[in-house]
């Protein structure tokens, strides 16, 4: 009997030194992981941030372009119609006043009365990892109407 609890004895004692230092590598990779959902967390919120950045400039863009309007007489009654060229300058000078790398990609007038314009950026990532690729390209189309009441 005393041959059995020797052994015992001696497995509780290998036991006890197998797990001697085994929670600093776990605490390691823990603490690596969290530190790499942090970075892609700040990035995907930079990505989101640009985007809205270059709705709002399109919708800016489309709202100039709507203004680009000329004054037409039908039957006595003024009517404001929009041109492709009129719609295309004014966006041209929203989107050069910014001040960005955004670019005019399209300015017209599927109608003669809503003024659509798409623009295009490339995102760069502020926290460079891995898990981000660097430069997605952005783009952004908004509609504008315009009305003579």
């Amino acid at each position: 009997m005393s041959g059995i609890r020797q052994f015992l004895a001696r497995v509780r004692a290998a036991a006890a030194h197998d797990d001697e230092g085994s929670v600093l590598p776990l605490t390691l990779g823990y603490g690596v992981l969290a530190l790499v959902v942090v970075l892609v967390c700040a990035d995907a919120t930079s990505l989101y941030l640009a985007q809205k950045r270059l709705d709002g400039l399109a919708d800016a863009a489309a709202l100039a372009g709507a203004d680009g309007f000329v004054f037409d007489v039908v039957d006595g009654a003024p009517v404001a119609s929009l041109t492709p060229a009129g719609v295309r300058s004014q966006a041209e000078a929203v989107v050069a006043d910014v001040g960005t790398t955004a670019v005019l990609v399209d300015a017209g007038t599927p109608d003669g009365v809503s003024a659509r314009v798409t623009v295009a950026d490339t995102w760069r990532p502020p926290i460079l990892t891995l898990f981000v690729p660097d430069g997605v390209p952005l783009e952004s189309t908004a509609t504008s109407r315009t009305a003579l009441r």
